[in-house]
Parts: structure tokens; C-alpha cells; sequence
């Protein structure tokens, strides 16, 4: 589990906030359960470099305020509108029992193994994210898939995934599909026969046969040349 140190700030004005942002520091709350909401500041490097994790609002997180450890879920994080740096983040305290909604990502793996992929079969992701509602404790990683053995006409379903019966899909009533192994969208030309190739030499023979133009016979009704008049 990742962990990052928080200090706690006493800022009450839009300056004071500026102040704490040119120090290097990200001003964020931590809230949720019984107890009261915390204003803290995190480390806006630190910060950012969990950020470059595409899976970082589905994490859990231990964060040291003023050296005492707590579990938090990262929930939003909002950031400059021209200069695209952290500018605020809210954390979800995960206190046990407390149920949430929560987009976790899908994993494939041993996509070496799967006949159908070596055939150049195609793995189309429907849902590269589920969104799932489950206990803040009992948030699964990702969802795992494993290609060992698939093979091409495979559809993954929701149903295939092995879920805690406290974990389930905001998404009711349907076995929606997470993923299919796909035929290849182009298939290799089969290679011609011989005797196709050799048919084909010789109707190019007979056109060589075929009169010049300037031998071409008269047309129906065409004056011959005087010459050939008698």
C-alpha cells in the first residue's frame, strides 16, 4: 500500500492557499465516518508522481497526518485550468462497513497463452473500468482475466469474474460484457494454384496472337481502299 505524509493547515484565505501551493504543497480534506473532516496539505512531486498511475482514484492510500496513520481513498483531484497542476485533492477515509461507488480497472493476463491471439485473433475491450459497489475495505485491485487457453469466438462477461458477495456491479439486471477475442479484420489471401497461374500465361499468349490494329478488317458496310477495287 502506497504511502504518503500529510501535514495538517490552518488556512483560511484564498492568499494563504497561494502560499502553500509556491511551497511545493497541494492543500487537500480528508473526510467521511465519525469523525471530523481534516484539512491537510500533501507533497504537490510526491503527489504527482502517484498521479502518472492511471489507477490512482481506485487506490487506497495510508496517509501520515502529523505522523498518525490513516486509510484513505483518493476521490477527486482538481487541477489548474491552464497550467494542468494539482491544485486540491479529497480523500475518503475507509472506515469498515462503509459502502461506495468505485470504478476499478480491468487486467488481462498471459496473453502468450491464448491460442486465439497467436492465430491473430483481436482482444476487443468493451470496459477497460467496471464500476462496482462494495465496502471501502473490500475494494478489489482490478479485476483479473486470464487469456491462458482462450481461443477466438471467447466473450467475457461480468459473470466470469470471481466477485466478494459484498462486491457487486452498479450495472443489475444483465451479463454485460467486459471483453471478446475477435477473428483477425483481415484475412491472408490465399496463395493461387499452379495451373490458375498457367491459365492465365496462356490467355496472355492469345492476345499476343491477336491482329495489329493496323490489320484490322474493314467494318460492315466500310468502302474498301481503292486498291482492292476490281
Amino acid at each position: 500500500m502506497n504511502t504518503l505524509e500529510a501535514n495538517i493547515r490552518d488556512t483560511k484565505t484564498k492568499g494563504e492557499l497561494n502560499s502553500l501551493r509556491d511551497n511545493g504543497e497541494v492543500p487537500a480534506i480528508i473526510y467521511g465516518g465519525e469523525a471530523q473532516n481534516e484539512k491537510v496539505s500533501i507533497s504537490k512531486k510526491l503527489l504527482k508522481s502517484m498521479l502518472e498511475d492511471s489507477n490512482f482514484l481506485s487506490t487506497i492510500l495510508t496517509l501520515n497526518v502529523n505522523g498518525k496513520p490513516q486509510n484513505v481513498l483518493p476521490r477527486e483531484v482538481k487541477y489548474h485550468i491552464l497550467s494542468d497542476e494539482p491544485m486540491h485533492v479529497d480523500f475518503l477515509r475507509v472506515v469498515p462497513g462503509l459502502k461506495i461507488r468505485i470504478e476499478v480497472p480491468v487486467k488481462f493476463i498471459n496473453h502468450e497463452k491464448s491460442p486465439g491471439l497467436k492465430k491473430g485473433g483481436v482482444l476487443n475491450i468493451v470496459r477497460r473500468k467496471v464500476e462496482l459497489k462494495c465496502p471501502s475495505e473490500k475494494i478489489p485491485d482490478n479485476l483479473l482475466i486470464d487469456l491462458d487457453g482462450i481461443d477466438i469466438g471467447v466473450s467475457f462477461k461480468i459473470s466470469s469474474i470471481n466477485l466478494d458477495p459484498e462486491v457487486v456491479p452498479t450495472i443489475q439486471g444483465r451479463d454485460f460484457v467486459i471483453a471478446t477475442l475477435a477473428a483477425p479484420t483481415v484475412m491472408k489471401e490465399p496463395e493461387k494454384p499452379a495451373e490458375a497461374e498457367a491459365a492465365e500465361g496462356e490467355a496472355g499468349g492469345a492476345d499476343a496472337a491477336a491482329p495489329a490494329e493496323g490489320d484490322k478488317p474493314a467494318a460492315e458496310g466500310e468502302e474498301k481502299p481503292a486498291e482492292e477495287k476490281k
